[in-house]
């Protein structure tokens, strides 16, 4: 237990680091952080199915300005652990992900809180041309942001491994069953997320017409997008043929007496 309970807090850490040191891998998304618990805990199947279930919740979410959005790699790897550990599936993922994920996020804003000391000091350092601690200053936030999620992935699992079974166990079935409706319902937030930042009035036509091409044909997801695509592609060559007519027009309108247009 204390080689997985290591090995999980190492992809949690690994996980949080993805947009902040290796550029954007995708290593942070529920998909691939799922699928990595699942192979830790012997149960790859799981962890791919919670993965993707917790990926349509989060898919909208998105750290804007100064707003820090809930903590998506602690929430997916203890919700996933917890529920293979459990054996109780996917709806207690569901649960168990969304709360950790807004409880993690306090710890995330501390870190941020943390590092802008260590910003005003790089700049202190910058300006003595003392280079060499502002690069400790860079990889001092590196450093906090991976204890942030390591240090209570490892604990959590570590210490909540063998009692999460008969918590769960204790559990009323109203209450599990209502945790069971309620996670069928959070996909579709995460789906209201991410329209309500592509939505608009000429994209909104799109939208419906693949809602209705998957409602009422026999054609699945990848079929509908792949054709999706297609629209796409003549669209855009319509659109480049109509704007390349106007500027010929419009080249062919300031022509004066005596020019000629050789295009």
């Amino acid at each position: 237990m204390l080689t997985q309970a290591l090995l999980l807090g190492l992809i949690a850490g690994i996980g949080i680091l993805d947009s902040r040191l290796f550029g954007v891998l995708m290593l942070e998304r529920p998909l691939v952080l799922g699928a990595l618990v699942g192979l830790v805990l012997g149960d790859f199947k799981t962890g791919i199915i919670i993965g993707a279930q917790l990926e349509l919740i989060w898919m909208g979410i998105a750290g804007i300005g100064s707003s820090t959005p809930p903590d998506v790699v602690t929430g997916g790897v203890l919700g996933t652990a917890f529920a293979i550990m459990s054996g109780k599936g996917p709806e207690v993922a569901l649960a168990l992900a969304v709360p950790i994920a807004v409880l993690a996020q306090s710890l995330g804003v501390l870190v941020r809180v943390i590092n802008t000391y260590f910003i005003h000091k790089a700049d202190s350092y910058a300006k003595a041309a003392d280079f060499k601690k502002v690069t400790l200053m860079i990889w001092i936030p590196v450093v906090l942001f991976f204890l942030s999620v390591f240090i209570p992935t490892f604990l959590a699992v570590l210490l909540g491994a063998e009692t999460v079974t008969s918590l769960i166990n204790a559990v009323p079935k109203v209450v599990l069953e209502g945790m069971t409706i309620a996670g069928n319902l959070l996909p579709a937030i995460g789906f209201a997320l991410l329209i309500d930042m592509l939505i608009s009035k000429k994209m909104a036509v799109f939208f419906f017409v693949g809602f209705l091409a998957a409602s009422y044909s026999s054609l699945d997801v990848m079929a509908i997008a792949l054709i999706g695509v297609c629209i796409a592609i003549i669209l855009n060559f319509i659109m480049n043929d109509s704007n390349h007519i106007t500027n010929k027009k419009d080249e062919s309108d300031n022509l004066t007496e005596g020019e000629i247009n050789f295009d």
